[in-house]
This record gives C-alpha cells, structure tokens and sequence, in this order.
C-alpha cells in the first residue's frame, strides 16, 4: 500500500479478529497527555516555574537525558506519555465503569517505538501497561494469522475510550506535540476560543525548529528537536544558559514517531527516491485537518472523564494517575 496509507480502521478489525475484546484509540490518550501537559506549561509560565518545560513522550528521549543530563531534569514535564496515561485510566476509570477488577485487564499497546517496551517496565509505571508490541510485530501477526489486510473492512474504535481529536493526530512527527500543546495553551492563556490554531514555525523535517509566538500579549520562545544530536545540542544551551526558550518538545528518532524503530522498514532504494517520513507526516496532518475537533480540551470524552473522575487537569487524582518522576540512571550496567 502507498506510504502513508491511512489503515487505521483496518487495524482495529485485525487486532479484533486477533482475539482483542476491546481496542481504544491511543490518541485518546495523547489528548489527555496535550491536557496535562499544556495545564502543567501554563502553570510554569504564569508561576516562575523552571522553563523552559520539555516534553516528555519520548521515551528513548527520557532514558538519555537520566543518563546524560540528570541535572536537568527539573526541566521534564511529568507528564505520562499518552499509552501509559491511557493504560492508567483503562485499570481505573474504565475498570470502575465497567465493573471490571482491573487485575483482570490485559492492556496491550501498539507502538511506533521500541523504547516503549522499557517504558513500560519502568518501575513508576509498570502497572499501567502490560504489554507492547510494534506495528511491525502486529503487522507479522497478521499475517501469520492469515488475514489478507487490504481486503479487511474499516472498523471503528470502541467506546468509551475511542473518539480523540486532529490534535492528538499530530502528535506522532516531530513539532507536533508541542502544536498541539500550544492549541490548548493559547486558549487557556487567552480565554478565549481562538481560530488560528496551526503553528506551521514547527512544522516540517528540520531537526530544529526554532519560533517565537505572542500569545495572550506575551512572546513565548519554543524549539522542537529530533534525533538525539539535536537534543544534544539544545540540552547545552540550557545547561549553559543561553538558552532563552520557554516550551521545548524533543524526540529520540530523526522525524518523529512516524520514523519510529518499530516502524515497516523501507529499503535504501525507496528511501532514495520518496521521503518516507514527509509522506507519513502529511498522512497525520491530513487526518488533523479531516477531524470535526482539532483540540483536546475540545474532546466530549475528555471532559466527561474530567467531570467524572479525574476534577481537571493538574488535579491530586491526575497527578496520582497520569504523572510520573525520573532518575538518574547509570549509562553502564556493572
């Protein structure tokens, strides 16, 4: 199938096929992550917090900076990444809902990313996911279920956990989860519900992008970083003080989620003759500029969980759930 391909509905019919009983939409979980995330960068701006505030849904991108830079960690949200916040809700929200003992739940998540196998054995979050394979490991049980997957029809996710917004879309290339932070945080900041809602400064296949934005009257420097020798660089600006940043996002793989470890492998020959990562990113922004609702603090399913369960962002309930710490870790095992 072309690249960039969206098969989405696909995969949901497979992996019910596969023996699944019920299959969410990960970027339910990235809403609420934009949800946290913006509400804990609004409180560090307005409140002298330590900024700049750098993403933390990288999980490649996490493990470097325990072991490189363990004195900036101040500097990390700690805010989940979306499948392990979604994995916490599953055993917790949905298990009450639904009058399931969570230790009966079995949450499998499916990744771009091989880092997220050692996410979630991070001892501060084992209990939110069980396990996670690759899309190209799903892709191998496919097959070897026989299916034949450009025959399978589309189906949709299932409730109450299965309706996200173009904001979570973007979440998977580089530039995109800060955007879609932004989204909330200006309307947060604001007060208002505001149109312009594409920051294109951080969009596109640089390893950084650097902007400055003026939201609510105040000018609000942000940097997005992919691959780790970007990383590297920005971590040295911070360190040394030069920099002047308030929002960074940083990913471990060159592109984003799109050009994940876990992801199909193209041979040399088509990496040679099509841009492999600009096809998957314009597939996302594609679906973000489709979706009826294009901010998460927008999602219905979102603000009944807020009203519900979790109160609103930032909550004791949220953090208890939804946030997380760090270490420093050794880079050598003895």
């Amino acid at each position: 199938m072309d690249i960039g391909t969206n098969v989405t509905g696909k995969m949901v019919t497979a992996l019910k096929r596969l023996g699944f009983d019920k299959v969410f939409d990960t970027n339910t979980g990235a809403d609420f992550t934009i949800m946290e995330e913006a509400n804990e960068f609004v409180q560090r701006f307005q409140n002298n917090g330590t900024l700049p505030m750098i993403t933390s849904c990288s999980p490649g991108w996490v493990r470097y900076i325990e072991m490189n830079y363990p004195e900036l960690l101040p500097h990390l949200s700690t805010c989940k990444s979306p499948h392990q916040m979604f994995g916490a809700l599953i055993k917790s929200y949905f298990a009450e809902r639904e009058n399931i003992d969570p230790q009966k739940i079995y949450v499998v998540s499916v990744m771009p990313c091989i880092a997220k196998k050692f996410e979630r054995q991070r001892e501060e979050m084992q209990n939110d996911v069980d396990n996670v394979i690759t899309t190209r490991e799903l892709s191998r049980m496919i097959k070897q279920a026989n299916m034949d997957f450009v025959k399978l029809e589309d189906s949709e996710f299932d409730n109450p956990m299965g309706e996200a917004t173009g904001a979570a879309a973007i979440f998977g290339t580089t530039g995109g989860v800060m955007e879609a932070a932004l989204r909330t945080a200006q309307d947060v900041l604001t007060g208002e519900d505001l149109e312009k809602i594409d920051f294109e400064q951080v969009r596109g296949g640089d390893g950084i992008k650097k902007a400055s934005l003026n939201i609510a009257g105040k000018d609000i420097k942000v940097v997005a970083a992919s691959g780790l020798a970007n990383a590297q660089k920005i971590l040295e600006e911070i360190k040394s003080g030069k920099a002047d940043y308030q929002f960074v996002e940083i990913m471990a793989c060159p592109g984003g989620c799109v050009m994940g470890g876990g992801q199909p492998i193209k041979s040399s020959k088509i990496r040679s003759q099509v841009d492999v990562r600009k096809l998957r990113a314009d597939s996302i922004y594609s679906i973000d500029e489709k979706s009826t609702i294009r901010k998460s603090h927008e999602n219905p399913i979102l603000k009944t969980i807020y009203k519900d369960y979790l109160q609103n962002p930032g909550s004791e309930k949220a953090h208890e759930l939804l946030h997380t710490h760090y270490v420093k870790r050794e880079k050598y095992r003895d």
